[in-house]
């Protein structure tokens, strides 16, 4: 493993400057904007797949490529790479600092856990709801991080218990640990002794029983190091992945949870600014159903290949074991040390559901919202507007109570840097930088015409095509920088095909988030491999089961409530008229 990773790091130099020669046909031969910018678009591709280069770094190629091959000018470019995007984003972080800061995730996910009990299938399902919880307001990553502790201090109990319960049994076998035992094996030792003079006196030889040798009973050797048993190794790795998995399903149901969500929300309201469909309250009247319906069947499958297929036991259970007597006692212990809930987390959940209130009734569509009291300015207020009010707050409302010698706020600047994810930023900057250039040069445009064959199979094949390799791609790729090549390929295909760009780019926005697969997919997936409870192939197997479960709940959402809801089955108003056929 070692000399592969060195010999890869060797060979990332070349890669940075053979690419961009390999490339320098295109541009040269086919003297056109189209060729041109597809040379940039295709050289980021290869260096964000490879990352060779950081990723951010990465994203600032536009702002230096697209001026000298005369696409854009510099300002153009740099007025591109700061959106509304950005300001959301500000403001969502400024509401996960202060519930990092004041332990409010803890209280939130260990309540939740508790409440659905400690066996070993209740104890999964709890941690994944939990978890899907918390991603739906956090970054994935950050959710992993901070649950993760939890889990594994849970696990550590759970085998300790297993080991002494092993003990106890051990000690009970040889009658010096439980007196109603040893009374019995009196008993018992009477009966076989009967049993030895009868067979004397016709045999020379007793047969040797059980109990004439208690010495050699012995524990049984450890599994596999630190594991007793291979059900104990097997319930390990079932939490580790549920965490990782659910953490990326959570952050699907709203549109700050995760940054493709954002990526797409800002594209559609960059290129197409008369659709209001998409907004905050639809995205999560949408993604709810699929959270819910992939986290069942997650937990089913991870329950069938981890913990087996005996869920009466894990959701009828009352009779509690040992092991699950330590897992309850762990977590009302941690519970029970975060003390009574402070100041800090009140004001913090206030402005937490505040906050998902004011982006529910902005505009939901089914009746006016709260936009609607400024008639004069119809569109002014985003959700960003809502972010930054509410983040600003975090910044005023004291900590602790303010006195003449010091004042605290609940977050501080260095508090929000620590948090604040600026590589994302400069990399969906990169990415509607690309988006802009591909539109302006005319590949997109270039593009759909080449895809336009596939307006002759049925939409949601074409779809399923999309979503296939977009989950493909996303287990080697970053997710930002996957959406971001994506979208302004698929948006002039949808058009070109005369289906709503909707029906397109929904699905694959949300299979992009689907890299279950390798522990390097992603963060959330790397986090939980350092614990070393998984190998990479537990990682593929189970992965592959929930890209399966991801892309089937995904599609069957896209033909049911999503087109009545997002009116998918018709071509929108606010797209360009490119035919007039439709879904």
């Amino acid at each position: 493993m070692r000399r592969l990773r060195c010999s890869w790091s060797s060979l990332k130099p070349l890669i940075i400057i053979i690419t961009p020669l390999a490339l320098l046909p295109l541009p040269l031969v086919i003297r056109k904007k189209e060729a041109e910018c597809a040379y940039i678009l295709i050289l980021m591709a290869v260096y964000w797949m490879t990352e060779v280069l950081p990723l951010s770094v990465t994203a600032l190629l536009p702002a230096l490529l697209f001026p000298l091959f005369g696409i854009m000018k510099s300002s153009q470019v740099a007025s591109v790479y700061f959106k509304d995007f950005h300001l959301l984003l500000l403001g969502v972080i400024c509401l996960a600092t202060s519930i990092e800061k004041w332990g409010l995730h803890q209280r939130i996910a260990l309540r939740l856990v508790t409440g659905f009990g400690v066996n070993p299938g209740m104890l999964m399902l709890g941690f994944m709801v939990g978890c899907a919880f918390l991603s739906m307001w956090l970054s994935n990553t950050s959710t992993v991080a901070m649950v993760m502790p939890i889990v594994e201090a849970v696990i550590q109990q759970v085998l300790n218990a297993s080991e002494e319960a092993s003990k106890d049994h051990k000690g009970a076998l040889n009658g010096i640990s439980n007196l109603a035992l040893q009374l019995e094996d009196i008993e018992a030792q009477h009966d076989q002794s009967e049993k030895i003079k009868s067979i004397e006196a016709g045999i020379t030889e007793p047969v040797q029983t059980a109990t004439e040798e208690p010495e050699t009973v012995k524990a049984p050797p450890p599994y596999n190091g630190k594991y007793r048993t291979h059900e104990d190794h097997m319930m390990c790795k079932g939490l580790s992945l549920c965490i990782a998995y659910s953490s990326s399903i959570g952050g699907l149901t709203t549109l700050s949870g995760t940054s493709t969500n954002l990526i797409f929300a800002e594209y559609i309201y960059q290129y197409y600014p008369d659709c209001t469909v998409i907004n905050f309250g639809n995205w999560f009247v949408l993604c709810l159903p699929i959270c819910i319906i992939m986290l069942i069947l997650s937990w089913i499958f991870l329950h069938w290949m981890y913990l087996g297929s005996n869920f009466r036991a894990s959701l009828c259970s009352r009779q509690r074991s040992e092991k699950e007597k330590h897992t309850a006692r762990v977590l009302r212990d941690q519970y029970n040390s975060l003390g009574p809930i402070s100041w800090q987390e009140i004001i913090t959940m206030i402005i937490f559901i505040l906050m998902a209130i004011l982006w529910f009734t902005r505009n939901p569509g089914f009746m006016p919202g709260w936009s609607a009291l400024f008639p004069d300015y119809p569109g002014y207020a985003t959700d960003a507007t809502v972010a930054l009010l509410l983040g600003f707050t975090f910044f005023i409302i004291p900590a602790h109570k303010p006195n003449a010698e010091h004042y605290e706020a609940l977050i501080t600047w260095k508090d929000f840097q620590a948090c604040m994810p600026w590589e994302i930023s400069l990399l969906v900057g990169g990415g509607f930088a690309l988006a802009e250039g591909t539109k302006i040069s005319g590949l997109s445009t270039w593009v759909a015409e080449l895809l336009t064959p596939l307006g002759s199979l049925p939409p949601l094949a074409t779809v399923t095509i999309a979503c296939l390799i977009v989950t493909s791609i996303t287990e080697v790729a970053s997710n930002a920088a996957t959406t971001t090549i994506f979208l302004p390929i698929l948006a002039p295909l949808a058009e070109a095909i005369g289906v709503n760009p909707l029906y397109m780019l929904i699905p694959t926005a949300l299979c992009v988030s689907f890299s279950f697969l390798l522990p390097v997919s992603n963060p959330p997936n790397a986090i939980v491999f350092t614990y070393g409870h998984l190998t990479s192939m537990d990682m593929v197997k189970a992965g592959l089961g929930l890209n399966v479960i991801g892309v089937l709940t995904v599609l069957l959402a896209l033909t049911t409530w999503g087109t009545p809801l997002l009116n998918l089955d018709t071509y929108p108003d606010w797209a360009p008229v490119v035919n007039g056929t439709g879904v």
